[in-house]
């Protein structure tokens, strides 16, 4: 797998999964982070992500399509 680092920006304490996904460019648009997370394409911390607005905070690990994108803070 391909891991990712996203930090978030300073004085934000999370990050819309949706908003996630399109931040570091694995889907291109909004609609298609809504499609890959309502189909239950998107793991949180191992788990299946359903929630579009899931709220990603430092620590969390995304994983989609081969990539693992960890977060952290500034």
């Amino acid at each position: 797998m391909q891991e990712i680092i996203f930090e978030l920006r300073e004085g934000d304490e999370f990050i819309p999964l949706i908003a996630l996904l399109k931040a570091t460019g694995l889907v291109d648009s909004g609609s298609m982070a809504q499609e890959v997370v309502t189909a239950g394409l998107v793991k949180r911390n191992s788990e299946t992500e359903l929630r579009k607005r899931a709220k990603i905070v430092s620590g969390d690990v995304i994983e989609f399509e081969g990539y693992l994108v960890k977060i952290k803070k500034c």
